[in-house]
This record gives C-alpha cells, structure tokens and sequence, in this order.
C-alpha cells in the first residue's frame, strides 16, 4: 500500500512561496485520511451486520418451519437408538394350497421402562401386576428402584393391555412397535407349522424366527427380504387338514390311545395334503419341553409322532416282502406258500396271532390277506437278506425323510447292526426295524404310484417330481389289489368305504419295552393304506399309540378293530373334499338281491 506523505516537500515549498502556513497542510491531510478510515469501517460493519441478519432470519425460519412440521405430525413414542446392523423384522406369509392364510404377521407393541424417568415406581410396579397377573409387583418394584437405566417389562401386548398401560400415566413406561408371528388357525397344523420366536431385539423392532417344523426348516426363506412379499405355499389342505384332525381326535378318544398320527399324501405327486399328530398344542402360545430326566419325549405335545416317532410297524411291511419276491420273479400271485404253523428256525419259534395255523399251504395272495407271519418268512428267505436291504433302501427305510421339516433328519430309521437270517425273517413282518409313518408313506406311495418312488414334501410343487422305479408296474398293480383283498375279506374288513374302494394292510406290533423285551399289553397299530384301488391317487397312514377298544364284550388291541376304523372315517369325509368321485362297485354275479315290491 503507498502512503501519501502529510507533509509533501512540493506543496510546502508553494506555500512559502506564497506566504502560507506549512502546519495547515499537514493538518488538511491528516483529516482526509482519518475520513478514509472512518468509511472503511463503516462499511465493514455494515456488511457484518446484514451477514448477521440473514443467518438470523434463516435460523429462525428452520426452527419454524420444524415446528409446523411436528406440530401436523401423529405423536409417536420416543426411540432407542443404537449402532449396529439393522434388524430385519419382515416374514413371509405362509398359505395353503388353496392360498388361505397358515401363518402371517401382526403388528403388535412391546413395553419397556427407562426406571430414571418414574414418577412413582411403587404405584407402577402395582398397576402393572394388576394389568399383567403373572407379574409379580414387589420384584418388579426392585427392579425399577436398582438403579439401572432400562428394562423389558413385557415382549408382547394385546390393544387391550397397551391402553391399560397408557392410562397408568407414567412417563417411564415406553411402547415399541414389532411384529409378531400368529396363527390364526390356533392349533391345525400346529406340528407342521411348529412356531417362532423374537431372535435380535430391539425397543422399536424385533426379528422373528421360526422354532420348530417349517418355520425352522425353510426359515431363510421366510425371512429372505426378496421373497418378503411372496408367500410360501405348502401342500396341505386346511379343509382337509381339518377334517382329519377332528376325526383323529375322536377316533385317539374313542379307543383309549395315548396317541395318534395321520398322513395323507398325494400318491403321484408325494405332496402332503395333511398331516396330524395328537396331542397337539397352539404355536401362538408354544408350551415348554420336557425337561424332566426321565420324560418321555412321546408325553410332549411337542412331539411330531407323524415324522419323529420310530415304531415297529408290524405287518404294514408284508407287502414289501411279497413285492420284491414278485419283483425278482420267484413267485406270482397265485404261487402257494408254506405256511404251516409255527415255523422253527434254528432256537427261535416263529408263530402267528394267537397261535393261528393258516397252513399248510397258503397262495401269496392270501398270505398278504390272512397276514401270515410264517408265509411272508418263507418269501423273505427266498430273497435273501442282501437284496431284502437293498429294496428296503430304495423304498427310503435307511435314511431319514426328506420332508421339509427341522424334526425329519433327527428321525433316523432304527436298523439292526447286524443281518443275520433271523433279521431277514422279523424284518419281513415289521418287527426288529423301527421306522416314522412318514417312511411308510412314502413306501407305499411308490406302490400306489406304479413302482415310482417319489419322496414326500410338504410343499406345493409345480412342476412333475422327480421319481425312481422301485419295481415293475405290474407288480405295484398286482400289489394293490392284494391290498384291496386284505380290505374284501381280510383283517382290514373295517376299512371298507362304499364307492372309494380301499386297500391297505394293518399292522399291530408291541411296544419296546426299555427294560428288555416287550410289553404284553401296549402295541402301536397302523393302517396303512391306498385308495381308490383301480386308480391309486392317495396314501392314508393312521397310527394309535396303544390304543384299546373297549366297544365289545372283550378287549381288543388289533389294528383291525382300533387304527382301520379310523382310518375309513378319515377316507369317508376327505374323499368328497379332495374332489374324488364315487364309483359304483358291480356286485358278484353269485351275490342275492332284494327286491321289495
């Protein structure tokens, strides 16, 4: 910057000259510097003061414009907030087949407390135990008064008990929004369903996942957020589900069983239009599991019965044998067998129900239809133990089944180490090998379905399944009509349904007992069965739990008169709903007719 001088040397001299003062020169200079200044700063203030004013008035006009914009807004509950990933809280629904509602979502708030921000602690803690009856107001009381910073009070409320709260009035209890899972048809299908439960939790959302059956099964599914507006289709029926649980429930009352299980299965397709298991319970209130040392898991309305429980399933297996020795070519329907009674086989004596004899020779036939125990041993040995497993393995009996549940890999068939003679004969009729009626159901499905095996699911498939060949076609055909016999004129008579013509195969086995041996008075029984005969579409599997039938003048534990009965109710009432027509059956041309004029 140049400074000009206050006392410049050429107008000093001018003013000598003249005969001025010097001194005034310097004086006029002096003041128009100090006027320089003077504006300089003026101006400077001035910009200051209006850079002030505008962020004053913008400042103010966000403060404003904020509280218009709360004040026209819905009040809301304060929120935690915290770092960390999101919790992802949206759940698929699951439908039927039919697209009707399994399982969905419901938008629900959970209560908390911040105890620093109570008024009255005590007070709270009473109305809450007056709310909420399982509470218990002293501990709540302590809890609130220990010093922490917040608490759960409760996961989940009903509209009901979030305005009770509310009109408590104390600014230390909170509510924050989640969803939670329901079920809105309680108890059906609670077994395949199974339930679920929160998983990372927060004040404002929670995460739902699924603790048993398909909610667990296919739980990445569910909560996958690209199918989170797709629901998930299953093949049950809820119409026949229904059905089948009402039945069930009164046919497991009516014969005295501590419990039953029920499958009906599509034979062509393995998809599963119900399955049951009793006793049951409501997934939206999941009860807690045995935990005493010596329970029975089979006591718990936990347990699957349908797909977790291992029984022998006696003469359900005859077919098996008499199919495969079809199979191989040893014999044809009318080959006769020895069936002479009992049959000794090195120390072991092998005898039919109640010491029957139906020898000395029985056609294979009729070995399906009286269930000769001996006749189906001749068979097995005719096989031979290897190949007898190697069939048995490909009808699925050494593996778990593949079924879309978290229970079904843990349900291993019980096989014997060892594959002595003695295991071929006993393997035969059902006894020495353990397996889930959901093995059997998919056993007899590659039966009905013309020797393909097709493994069950519990899912709506669009497309054809994929599908092995077990046996010939014939011989499944020849198979099932064996099985109708059994229902004609065999141990199955019970099981007959006008105009659906059934064929299946009962089985009554004892009870393991865990001390050794056997019981003398507890038997699982089975159905096991296919229908219509002439067309095979459908598997039915009933199993009771030592079930007794007291209708007659003695009792009765046989799987003719306790599981078939059932099983024919069940068929009676799905049949129509599964759109299966009746067909009328001709009569034997030697049968009388009654004409009433």
């Amino acid at each position: 910057m140049i400074r000009t001088p206050l006392r410049p040397l050429a107008r000093i001299l001018e003013a000598r000259v003249k005969g001025e003062n010097p001194d005034s020169i310097e004086r006029e200079n002096r003041r128009l510097r100090h006027e320089q200044i003077r504006d300089k700063a003026r101006n400077r203030a001035e910009g200051r003061l209006l850079v002030l004013g505008v962020a004053f008035f913008v400042a103010f006009s966000v403060v404003g414009a904020r509280m218009g914009l709360l004040a026209s807004t819905e009040p809301s509950e304060p929120r935690a907030t915290a770092t960390g990933a999101e919790i992802l809280n949206q759940r698929a629904d699951i439908t039927d087949r039919n697209g009707r509602i399994l399982a969905t979502n419901l938008l629900t708030h959970s209560l908390y407390a911040h105890p620093r921000d109570m008024v009255d602690p005590a007070r709270v803690a009473t109305e809450l135990g007056r709310i909420f009856p399982d509470l218990d107001p002293e501990d709540l009381h302590k809890r609130f008064t220990d010093g922490r910073r917040f608490l759960w009070v409760r996961k989940k409320l009903s509209p009901e008990q979030m305005q009770a709260v509310h009109d408590i009035g104390d600014p230390g209890l909170l509510f924050g929004p989640r969803e939670m899972r329901l079920y809105p048809n309680g108890r059906l299908a609670a077994h395949v369903l199974g339930g679920a439960s929160f998983g990372a939790e927060g004040v404002h959302s929670a995460e739902v996942i699924g603790t048993a059956g398909i909610e667990k099964a296919l739980d990445a599914r569910l909560r996958d957020p690209a199918m989170a507006g797709e629901p998930l289709k299953l093949s049950i029926d809820l119409t026949v589900q229904a059905a089948t649980t009402e039945i069930l429930a009164a046919g497991m009352k009516m014969m005295n069983a501590k419990g039953a299980a029920a499958i009906l299965m599509e034979a062509k397709t393995g998809e599963i239009l119900s399955l049951v298991s009793l006793p049951d319970f409501d997934p939206n209130d999941r009860p807690a599991p045995l935990v005493a040392k010596n329970a029975d898991p089979g006591d718990s309305p936990l347990f699957n019965r349908a797909v977790q429980g291992v029984y022998e399933l006696g003469s359900t297996f005859k077919i098996f044998a008499v199919a495969q020795a079809l199979e191989l070519g040893l014999v044809n329907p009318q080959t006769q067998v020895d069936a002479n009674a009992p049959m000794r086989w090195g120390r072991f004596l092998i005898k039919e129900f109640k010491n029957h004899n139906y020898g000395p020779m029985l056609s294979v036939t009729d070995v399906i239809v009286k269930s000769s125990n001996v006749g189906v041993a001749r068979l097995a040995l005719q096989i031979g133990g290897l190949r007898q497993q190697a069939f048995l393995k490909a009808l699925g009996f050494f593996e778990p089944t593949p079924v879309e549940m978290v229970e079904a890999p843990y349900a291993r068939p019980l096989v014997p180490a060892k594959w002595p003679e003695i295991t071929t004969i006993t393997t035969s009729y059902g006894h020495g090998i353990a397996a889930s009626p959901m093995h059997l159901a998919a056993a007899y499905g590659a039966i009905a379905n013309g020797g393909m095996a097709i493994k069950p699911t519990l899912l709506h498939r669009d497309g054809p399944p994929q599908a092995q060949r077990v046996m010939r076609a014939e011989v499944a055909h020849a198979a099932v009509d064996m099985l109708r016999q059994v229902v004609t004129r065999g141990t199955a008579s019970y099981g007959d349904v006008a105009g659906y013509e059934v064929a299946g195969k009962t089985g009554t086995a004892d009870k393991p007992n865990p001390q050794g041996g056997y019981y003398r008075d507890k038997v699982v029984n089975t159905f096991a069965s296919v229908f219509p005969a002439s067309d095979p579409q459908y598997v039915l599997i009933v199993t009771l739990d030592e079930p007794l039938d007291t209708s007659g003048s003695e009792p009765r534990r046989t799987a003719g008169y306790t599981a078939v009965p059932v099983a024919a109710e069940v068929i009676r009432r799905a049949a129509p709903l599964l759109g299966l027509r009746p067909t009328v059956e001709a009569a034997p041309l030697d049968a009388v007719t009654a004409v009433r004029n």
